[in-house]
């Protein structure tokens, strides 16, 4: 059986996800209380790959704090330094050494896949075409890249974003490759954005007689770029979840369905309706947890409402009525303003989105 490796993008800035993401990488943001890049971690472990190179921008460091040397995950992982995001080939381009002649599976740390991708794998090892793309049917394809297929399943084109869409195929942030697309990404030219993009790459390929190879993903998969996309997959994740108290909870407090609550959680006076997860170290007093909210650890809620959110570490909530719908950053402070001078007092990072009902 052939090596395959696997190479992890995580070295976008996540401009859509501002401001959580102008002080924490949008990989580690968590949904259901774990970062979305710890899920791509252990669906590539479930597929017995174990070397792994991690693709890191800007937000290096604190990506290599969370994953470390990644035995936690049961892997070697080594870290590739990338100056700036130039594109998907380019990725490609700087891990040339790392990946030597060994086949690879590439993967978008922030794109989530449940079921994961080892069924993918194992055809792409029996099979071994130059490439295989995992696709998804899409309601929307112009707003994605859109694979072309004759009747076998092999792909004949590519298209970015197209207009007038040849089908509801999308890529999914998951590719495999034998070293000839090595080729590939020397051959092609940036695209008008200024980026090496995987897509043309491919497409080169394509048009080069190479065997490129397509699964459909059976299961359900989303791209975590955007504030709406991390409540959907939190959505998803907690519905799985089966309940579990390991914190404290009083008499006074009252929990209904797929509630989690961590070890070291404190639940007092309050109502909890899952699915929801109260993180290791929260205070719960007085409060609503509605369903679908993930709180994480060391927060601090007092007589609030929130529900379909989710909250990171650190936060707190004071008297407040009522959120949803909301991502929360860590270390936030949410409280009640007072109600006379009927003014609004605000302190908001770069690209905040606030709505104020007066």
């Amino acid at each position: 059986m052939e090596t395959v490796k696997a190479l992890v993008l995580s070295g976008g800035a996540g401009t859509r996800l501002r401001p959580i993401t102008h002080t924490s990488a949008k990989q580690l943001v968590p949904v259901a209380n774990k970062p979305i890049l710890f899920y791509v971690l252990e669906a590539i472990a479930d597929t017995g790959i174990t070397d792994v190179g991690v693709i890191v921008g800007g937000t290096g460091p604190e990506i290599r704090e969370a994953v470390g040397d990644g035995s936690q995950f049961g892997l070697q992982v080594t870290y590739l330094p990338q100056s700036e995001p130039l594109g998907l080939a380019h990725a490609v381009l700087i891990a040339r050494d790392f990946l030597g002649e060994d086949d690879f599976l590439m993967y978008l740390g922030d794109n989530f896949i449940s079921g994961g991708i080892t069924d993918l794998v194992e055809d792409f090892r029996k099979e071994r075409p130059d490439a295989q793309l995992a696709l998804s049917r899409v309601p929307d394809p112009t707003a994605f890249g859109v694979a072309e297929l004759d009747a076998g399943g092999r792909v004949v084109g590519l298209e970015e974003k197209p207009p007038h869409p040849k089908s509801d195929l999308a890529l999914v942030g998951v590719y495999l490759f034998t070293p000839a697309v090595h080729e590939a990404v020397r051959e092609i030219e940036p695209s008008a954005r200024g980026e090496l993009e995987i897509t043309d790459a491919v497409q080169w390929m394509v048009e080069q007689g190479r065997n490129i190879r397509s699964g459909e993903l059976p299961g359900y998969w989303r791209d975590t770029g955007s504030v709406a996309d991390m409540l959907e997959v939190n959505r998803m994740l907690l519905e799985s979840q089966e309940r579990c108290i390991e914190g404290s909870v009083d008499s006074a407090s009252e929990l209904l369905g797929r509630v989690r609550i961590e070890q070291g959680a404190t639940v007092s006076g309050s109502r909890i309706v899952g699915p929801a997860v109260i993180g290791s170290g929260t205070v719960l007093t007085d409060s609503y947890i509605g369903p679908f909210t993930s709180i994480g650890e060391n927060c601090r809620i007092h007589d609030s409402e929130l529900a379909s959110s989710i909250v990171l570490r650190g936060a707190s909530f004071e008297n407040v009525r009522r959120v949803e719908a909301s991502l929360v950053g860590r270390n936030a402070h949410v409280t009640l303003a007072p109600r006379h001078p009927v003014a609004h007092r605000l302190v908001l990072g770069d690209h905040a989105k606030v709505h104020i009902q007066s």
